[in-house]
């Protein structure tokens, strides 16, 4: 018997005139906003200069979200092209599917070239970015609440959640594991060791550290988190796709983090570059020492005679 249970949200989409205000879109936008704020705030505290984070975001974003869509499309392409589907709909974003691998990976992208634009060092910017993009996940998952999208196996823990239309024929008024939840809650155990992290050890360690460990526990905790998910995807060799894609990038950055983390204090720290401000006033060229003029002056007076 289910004592309680998170309700459906009773709508996710708010018409204001002719213009629809969609939550999903909401919760990703103010993600970006956070991200940006604290990321803005970590790089200025490295040594970096005001208004960076905001320029590289004009690059990152747009890529991160094209990123998104594109590994979601390749990774269920049947949604939009199989017979009887509408191919025009892998535009419609709004709609909900974005891969959040792709996301990392086309952010990343932008950022990289925003980052060599300005002429700035990539992997101090993304330590800097690292704590804020943990926390715009934990957000941006909410935008699954609305859309009713991203649930887990059955359930009739108190937390569990009611879905109106549930993607597979279970019975009506049943519950899932709000699995948006976990890894809003788990994106924010990640931030909060992030940031103990960079006030324990960010002074030692090399540039990448930071984004490395963010890498390693995210993609860790996502492992879990997709083993509880039954919406529709592909499975290789018993496990959906993205356990694999987690798995591998959970190795691959736990790797690196070894790597750097172990190279502390050997005085490979690299924070970011602060640009000094332009001098001012008259320059002052050092002079030659008394000692060395008046022998000077006396060989010209004894040429003289």
């Amino acid at each position: 018997m289910i004592v309680a249970s998170i309700p459906s949200p009773e709508q996710g989409v708010w018409d204001l005139g002719p213009l629809p205000v969609r939550a999903y879109a909401l919760c990703i936008l103010l993600g970006v906003v956070v991200a940006i704020v604290v990321g803005e705030r970590r790089w200025v505290a490295r040594g970096g200069q005001p208004g960076v984070v905001g320029d590289v975001a004009i690059w990152a974003v747009p890529f991160g979200l094209v990123g998104a869509r594109l590994y979601h499309v390749a990774t269920d392409p049947e949604l939009y092209f199989a017979a009887g589907k509408h191919p025009w709909e892998a535009l419609a974003i709004w709609k909900g599917g974005l891969g959040i691998w792709g996301a990392i990976a086309g952010g990343c992208i932008g950022g990289y070239i925003a980052a060599r634009r300005k002429g700035i060092p990539f992997p101090a910017l993304a330590d800097a970015l690292a704590p804020g993009l943990a926390l715009a996940q934990a957000i941006g998952r909410w935008g699954n609440y609305f859309n009713q999208e991203l649930y887990g196996r059955p359930s009739d823990l108190p937390w569990a959640v009611k879905i109106d239309h549930p993607q597979l024929p279970y019975h009506e008024g049943q519950t899932f594991h709000p699995t948006f939840l976990y890894e809003s809650l788990a994106s924010l155990a990640v931030f909060g060791i992030l940031i103990w992290f960079i006030r324990r050890y960010w002074r030692d360690v090399p540039a990448g550290t930071v984004f490395a460990l963010y890498a390693t526990l995210y993609s860790f905790e996502r492992i879990w988190v997709e083993t509880l998910r039954i919406d529709p995807a592909h499975h290789y060799y018993g496990q959906r796709l993205n356990v694999w894609v987690a798995s591998a990038v959970t190795i691959v950055a736990g790797i690196i983090f070894v790597v750097l983390f172990r190279r502390r204090g050997a005085g490979t720290a690299s924070p970011a570059p602060v640009v000094a401000p332009a001098a001012t006033g008259p320059v002052h060229t050092p002079t030659a020492k008394p000692e060395a003029a008046t022998a000077a002056r006396l060989r010209t007076k004894r040429r003289k005679r």
